[in-house]
C-alpha cells in the first residue's frame, strides 16, 4: 500500500552528452560495492514507498503541506487535470461565468480522465446565486431501464448483489442534462464555445499523467479479467487502447469519437443527447449487445433544482445535496461532532480521529438503513439532520473503546469520480461533481460515441423491503455530492472529495480542519487523512469479510503515537494507499477591506490543479 509514489527519473534526452559523460565518469569503479547498480535507472522502473521519508521542509504554513493556495482577485478553479484547470481559467477570461468554467472544465475532463468522468455518467452542483444569495442545487441523476425487471436484476445477482459491470449495471446518463439545466439558468458564453477546448484537446491529444494512467491501466485490466459479465468490450479497448494496450504516463491519447460526439452536442443542443441521433445509437447498441437502456429512458430523462441541505457546526452553515445522494451523511457526522471538543483533543491526536471514525459508524448505519430516491421512499430527513438526535448517537460514543457494534437510529412512525470547483468576478462560486461510479463505468461504450456508460445501478439494494430496492424507472443511490459551506449568509468555502463513500468521510474532515484546526484550504487538503471500509450495513460498496469493526484505513503520515493508541482503543488499523483517500478541489472566498480574494487549493493525490487569477 501506497500513501505516494515517486518516480526516480533522469532525463537524459534533455541533459545532452555532457552530463552522460559525466556520469560514466563518476560511474562506480569495477569490484566496488556499487558496481552491480545501473547507471541510470529506466523511467518507471521503480515505485518508492518510504514512510521514514517526508516531504521537503517548507519556510511558512503546515509543515506537511504540498504547497500555498493559488490566489487572485477574479477567479478561479480547481480540477483534477491541469488541462481542465486552465480550459475553466481560459472560459472565465473570455467573460464566461462560473458555470461556463464548470461545463467546459467538465468536457475536457470527460477526455482527460475517463477513469472518473465523462457523458455517461450523473452529475450533481452546488451554485452560489449572486442574485438572489443563496445556493442552489441542480441534481441530474438518471434512472434504471424501465424494461429491466426485479425479477431480471435478481437472475443476474452475484452474492446477492447487483455486478458493477455490464448492462444490468447501467443507469440513464444524467451529466449532460445536468450541464444544459445549468446553461439555461446562468450561462453567459454560447453553449457550443463550451465544448471547444474538448473537441480541441481529443484530436490533438494530450499526454497521459501519472495517476490517471496508473488507473486507466488498472480498469482496461479489470474489464479483461472479468470480460464474462460484460456483454461486449471491443468498443472500450477500441476507444481507450491502442491496438490493446491502455496508453501510459507521457503517452499522448486521443479519441476522435469523443470530438464528433461533442460537435454534434455543441451544434444540437441537449436533444441531440435525449431524443436525437445520440439516442438513436445508443438504443440501436443496447438491443443489439441484450441490454436495456432505450431512446424512452433516455427521452424521459431530466435534471431537477433541489433544495440544499444544511446544518450549523461552530458557527459555520454546512450544506449537504438531498435527493438520492448521501449528502446528508456528512451533516449527521458533523452534527455528532459538534458534541466533541475536537480542537482540546488536538489536531491528529488519538482521540480526534476516534471520535470521528465513530461518527461516521454511526451515519453509515443511517445511511445505509434510509438512503434512497425521495420520489420512492419517504426518508426521515429532518429528524436525521437535527440536533436532538446528533446527540442521541454522539453518548453512543465512548472514549476508552471502539464500539463493538453499530445499530441504525428508530425513526419516529411515518410512512473512482470527478471534483471540480470554479469562481468568477460577480462573486458566483460552483461546486460540482460528475462520475462513472466505480472505476471508468459499466465496461460498455456505444459504437463511436467515444464514452462510457456508469456502473451506478450497482448500488441499488435487492433486500426487500428495502427503501433503495431495485425497481424499473428509479434512480439508484448516489455516493456524488457536491460540498459547500458558507459564514453569516456569505459564501465561505466551496469544496468536494471524490471517491465513493470516502466523500462524507473527507468532506467532514476538511471541515473539521478548516474549522477546528485552522488549517487553510491547501493545508487542508494536505493533512494526512483516515479512511473507514466496512459497516454492518452496506450500500452495496464494501467488501465482504471485513468484520464487524471493519477497517480503520490511516494514511502514513498520522503520527505513530496515535496510530498505537488507536489499535489499544480496539481498532482494526490498516495502512491504505493514496488511492484510499478521496481527491479534493476547493476555492475559498473571503474579503480584505474592498477587495474579494479567491484561495484554491487542490489534491496532492492526484494529477490536479488550483488556478486563480
Amino acid at each position: 500500500m501506497r500513501r505516494r509514489t515517486f518516480m526516480q527519473t533522469l532525463p537524459l534526452a534533455a541533459a545532452g552528452s555532457a552530463v552522460a559523460a559525466r556520469t560514466r565518469a563518476q560511474a562506480p569503479a569495477a569490484g566496488s560495492a556499487d558496481a552491480a547498480l545501473p547507471p541510470f535507472q529506466k523511467q518507471g522502473e521503480e515505485q518508492f514507498d518510504r514512510p521514514d521519508v517526508h516531504a521537503g521542509d517548507r519556510p511558512a504554513g503546515a509543515s506537511f503541506a504540498s504547497r500555498s493556495p493559488a490566489l487572485g482577485c477574479s477567479g478561479a478553479a480547481g480540477t483534477a487535470h491541469p488541462l481542465a484547470t486552465q480550459t475553466a481559467i481560459a472560459m472565465l477570461k473570455r467573460g464566461g461565468s462560473a458555470v461556463d468554467a464548470a461545463i467546459a472544465a467538465n468536457a475536457v475532463l470527460g477526455f482527460v480522465e475517463p477513469v472518473s468522468s465523462g457523458l455517461g455518467g450523473d452529475c450533481f452542483a452546488f451554485v452560489w446565486d449572486t442574485a438572489t444569495g443563496k445556493l442552489a442545487g441542480m441534481a441530474s441523476s438518471g434512472r434504471s431501464p424501465k424494461s429491466l425487471t426485479l425479477e431480471t436484476v435478481r437472475t443476474r445477482a452475484r452474492n446477492g448483489a447487483i455486478p458493477p459491470l455490464g448492462a444490468v449495471s447501467v443507469s440513464t446518463p444524467g451529466c449532460l442534462d445536468g450541464w444544459w439545466t445549468l446553461h439555461q439558468r446562468y450561462g453567459k458564453l454560447k453553449w457550443a464555445e463550451l465544448f471547444e477546448p474538448a473537441i480541441a484537446a481529443c484530436e490533438q491529444g494530450d499526454p497521459m499523467p501519472q495517476i490517471i494512467g496508473y488507473a486507466l491501466k488498472r480498469n482496461m485490466d479489470a474489464f479483461a479479467r472479468y470480460s464474462s459479465l460484460i456483454e461486449e468490450s471491443a468498443n472500450a479497448i477500441a476507444t481507450y487502447t491502442s491496438n490493446g494496450v491502455a496508453p501510459g504516463e507521457y503517452d499522448v491519447r486521443r479519441n476522435p469519437d469523443l470530438a464528433h460526439t461533442y460537435r454534434m452536442i455543441a451544434e444540437g443542443g441537449r436533444d441531440v443527447f435525449y431524443d436525437g441521433p445520440i439516442a438513436q445509437t445508443i438504443d440501436a447498441y443496447f438491443k443489439r449487445i441484450g441490454g436495456w437502456l432505450s431512446a424512452e429512458d433516455l427521452r424521459e430523462h431530466h435534471a431537477e433544482w433541489v433544495e440544499p441541505l444544511v446544518t450549523a457546526y461552530r458557527g459555520v452553515d454546512v450544506y449537504g445535496m438531498p435527493a438520492n445522494t448521501q449528502g446528508l451523511a456528512t451533516l449527521q457526522m458533523l452534527n455528532i461532532l459538534e458534541n466533541f471538543d475536537l480542537r482540546g483533543f488536538g489536531f491528529q491526536s488519538t482521540q480526534s480521529v476516534h471520535v470521528q471514525a465513530e461518527a461516521k459508524r454511526l451515519a453509515f448505519e443511517d445511511r445505509a438503513h434510509y438512503y434512497a430516491d425521495p420520489h420512492f421512499a419517504k426518508i426521515p430527513i429532518a429528524w436525521l439532520n437535527s440536533k436532538e438526535y446528533a446527540q442521541q448517537r454522539a453518548r453512543l460514543i465512548r472514549p476508552d473503546q471502539v464500539l463493538a457494534h453499530v445499530d441504525p437510529g428508530q425513526a419516529p412512525g411515518h410512512g473512482d469520480t470527478t471534483y471540480f470547483t470554479t469562481a468568477d468576478s460577480s462573486g458566483m462560486m460552483v461546486s460540482m461533481i460528475q462520475s462513472n461510479f466505480r472505476g471508468m463505468g459499466s465496461g460498455l461504450v456505444a459504437d463511436h460515441l467515444g464514452f462510457m456508460f456508469q456502473d451506478r445501478g450497482q448500488l441499488f439494494s435487492l433486500q426487500e423491503g428495502h427503501p433503495n430496492l431495485y425497481a424499473p424507472g428509479k434512480r439508484p443511490f448516489q455516493t456524488i455530492i457536491p460540498g459547500f459551506a458558507s459564514k453569516d449568509g456569505v459564501p465561505w468555502i466551496s469544496f468536494g472529495v471524490m471517491g465513493g463513500d470516502m466523500q462524507p468521510q473527507g468532506q467532514t474532515q476538511i471541515i473539521v480542519n478548516r474549522v477546528d484546526y485552522g488549517l487553510d484550504v491547501q493545508a487542508a487538503a494536505d493533512s494526512p487523512r483516515w479512511y473507514h471500509e466496512g459497516s454492518s450495513q452496506s450500500m452495496g460498496e464494501d467488501p465482504p469479510n471485513l468484520g464487524p469493526l471493519g477497517v480503520l484505513w490511516l494514511e502514513s503520515g498520522v503520527p505513530a503515537g496515535t496510530r498505537k493508541a488507536l489499535e489499544a482503543l480496539g481498532w482494526n488499523v490498516g495502512r491504505g494507499s493514496g488511492g484510499f483517500f478521496g481527491r479534493y478541489e476547493s476555492i475559498e472566498r473571503r474579503m480584505q477591506g474592498s477587495d474579494r480574494i479567491y484561495a484554491a487549493g487542490s489534491e496532492m493525490r492526484a494529477d490536479a490543479v488550483a488556478l486563480a487569477y
